[in-house]
């Protein structure tokens, strides 16, 4: 250890790896290829000026998440109260979040001294310590202050201060008392009082246990300064490094692809003719996904096709994409994920029918690989023809179109590869439901921060509402247990006791789609809303407790003889979902006539998520519509 390694005569050195530098380095990386294609010159973070406003503005707001240091919830708290407006601000707060100085009453004083507050002025302790404490507004907050003090004050050598401070951490009450002797002696010989000298030594002695390395909070500090720097100025560029950085961390991933949407950045599905291995820029406020955050493609797979792609130009379908395709790199199931992550999206009618053609695909590329290691063509002409520069790719029939998946089908397929739903939202097919039964979404029910406790008198007490949405995580402390609530329109923390949560935990889950009443009040811990949850019910149950017709609308294509077929479909469909609550109605128009049939209550069905998808196949998206009763509350 430290102390054998100096006993023997040697120094140890601690080297600290940061992947904030590669990250930084990454963005410059982007960053620079964009400018040259521009004509400008290449950016060093050397040259970021050190007072930035807009930096500063981005700090203050609290939108910190992916700067260094500053993203943690408890952080943003700090710099929200904090306001920093300076350098010496930010490395402040690296070294005040600690457990030490926040339970000290030391971050309070800090920022009260900061804001100017009158019950609380700034004192130094003594006029000749106004330079040391003037940056920490009379703070004694780093350790470097601790030996400045003494050298200052009492004549210390710098190594006779580091020996003071070294006693001050470990509290030996025999070196202290020889120290204290020392101090004051020292100070009374330059003028200052013996009083004034020991109140001084035991302030020090105080807060030297508090105390933290300025020069490592201050590398810190320039670290998350750069960060911010970046994501103000280069807000596509450093996301796209920040999340290639964590692209093999699925959640991670998931919560900066919300940051980037929060910040208005464009996230653009993976594409096997666009993408990379990591995330990268396509535009000036737009993020490309990268191809190896993709669950179960490899870095080898990617390399590979990024090789062919670039060799030999993108690829025009399915069939030419398996055809030239390394086989060893890139099996089915690579493919698979590929298609249902929507990389493929741009070489076929829809991810349906690229499904549905890809075992024949595979096949054809198998036997072409077969023929060419065997040096001969196929007979029957059931292998491709090569790929040639000349001809750029192979003549091939069109892969038959098939409708496309479901919506949950789709977004589940995203969810399992990508680890989150990119192109939609499964709330979405909820969302007209949704606004019948719910007090609204959470955007306008948990907005604007309320501006006083008597405003609506929900501040403290909170107001009853309904509220749906996707559960995105679970947290449990203690008897409480935490959900975090989207409903794309924004997020809502949603708190339960553990009597609530045992009565509903079959509820409780990940991507579950839930309505919630409870009460809603603001709280100033979190400086947010949160809704304490009474009662739960998933948005099946809702909709069928709640939806009390079901409209049906007669397709245009069932016309003369095919309405009996028609007749006949839909009695098919709904009588598997028979004796429930909701009515159904079918409403019929042509050209000549209208009418509205409302069926008998033998027909009356459960509103399942099944029979919708299965109704709206038989007559549109837009031909099916459920009717509402009172709302929850």
């Amino acid at each position: 250890d430290k102390d054998d390694v100096e006993a023997a005569g040697l120094v140890k050195f601690d080297f600290l790896g940061l992947r904030t530098l590669t990250i930084i380095d990454w963005a410059i990386k982007i960053i620079n290829v964009e400018r040259a294609t521009k004509g400008e010159g290449p950016l060093d973070m050397k040259s970021a000026p050190l007072d930035d406003k807009a930096t500063y503005g981005l700090l203050q707001r609290g939108d910190t998440t992916a700067v260094f240091q500053l993203e943690s919830r408890g952080m943003k708290d700090l710099i929200r109260r904090l306001q920093p407006d300076c350098f010496e601000d930010i490395v402040a707060l690296v070294a005040l979040f600690r457990p030490g100085p926040l339970q000290s009453g030391m971050v309070d004083d800090f920022i009260a001294r900061k804001k100017a507050d009158k019950n609380t002025p700034i004192d130094y302790l003594h006029p000749d310590l106004k330079p040391v404490l003037a940056p920490t507004y009379g703070v004694i907050l780093y350790q470097e202050q601790v030996m400045q003090i003494p050298q200052t004050l009492a004549g210390y050598t710098l190594g006779g201060a580091d020996l003071l401070r070294r006693a001050m951490g470990k509290k030996k009450p025999e070196e202290m008392a020889k120290q204290r002797s020392i101090f004051i002696e020292g100070a009374t010989q330059r003028g200052v009082k013996d009083e004034r000298a020991a109140f001084i030594f035991d302030l020090m002695e105080k807060f030297a246990g508090y105390g933290f390395n300025k020069s490592h909070s201050a590398a810190y500090a320039l670290l998350s300064y750069q960060t911010a720097w970046l994501k103000t100025h280069y807000p596509s560029s450093f996301m796209a490094a920040v999340l290639s950085s964590d692209m093999d961390k699925t959640d991670k991933v998931v919560g900066l692809i919300d940051e980037a949407r929060r910040m208005q950045l464009n996230v653009e599905p993976p594409d096997v003719n666009s993408s990379s291995y990591m995330f990268t820029v396509s535009g000036t406020r737009s993020i490309r996904y990268g191809l190896g955050a993709i669950k179960g493609v490899g870095q080898a797979a990617v390399e590979s096709i990024m090789a062919e792609r670039e060799a030999n130009g993108g690829f025009k379908d399915l069939e030419d994409f398996v055809c030239r395709i390394d086989a060893a790199k890139i099996n089915k199931r690579v493919v698979e994920a590929l298609i249902r992550s929507g990389s493929c999206d741009r070489i076929g009618p829809n991810r349906a029918s690229l499904m549905h053609a890809l075992p024949k695909a595979m096949q054809l590329a198998e036997q072409g690989t077969k023929a060419q290691e065997a040096g001969q063509n196929d007979l029957f002409g059931l292998a491709p023809a090569p790929v040639t520069l000349e001809t750029g790719a192979k003549s091939s029939q069109p892969i038959e179109t098939l409708p496309e998946w479901s919506e949950t089908i789709r977004l589940t397929g995203e969810r399992e590869t990508l680890g989150l739903y990119l192109t939609g939202h499964p709330i979405a097919q909820y969302e007209r439901e949704i606004q019948a039964i719910t007090s609204g979404r959470i955007a306008d029910v948990a907005g604007a921060k309320p501006a006083n406790a008597g405003e609506g008198g929900f501040r403290y007490q909170g107001k009853p509402v309904t509220i749906a949405g996707l559960i995105l995580e679970i947290r449990k402390r203690g008897n409480r247990t935490t959900l975090m609530l989207d409903d794309r329109s924004a997020r809502l923390e949603v708190s339960m006791f553990e009597e609530t949560f045992q009565q509903y935990r079959t509820l409780i889950a990940k991507d579950q789609i839930v309505v919630i009443e409870g009460n809603l009040r603001f709280d100033d811990f979190i400086e947010d809303w949160r809704l304490n949850a009474k009662r739960i019910v998933d948005i099946e149950t809702a909709r069928e407790r709640f939806a009390r017709r079901l409209d049906i609308l007669w397709p245009d294509t069932a016309t003369n003889g095919s309405g009996q077929k028609f007749i006949a479909d839909l009695q098919q469909v709904l009588k598997d979902y028979r004796r429930g609550q909701c009515s159904v109605a079918v409403h019929y128009r042509s050209s000549d006539a209208r009418a509205a049939l409302t069926l008998p209550d033998e027909w009356s069905v459960k509103p399942t998520r099944e029979l919708l998808e299965r109704l709206q196949q038989l007559v549109g998206q837009d031909g099916v519509k459920l009717v509402y009763g009172p709302r929850v509350e």
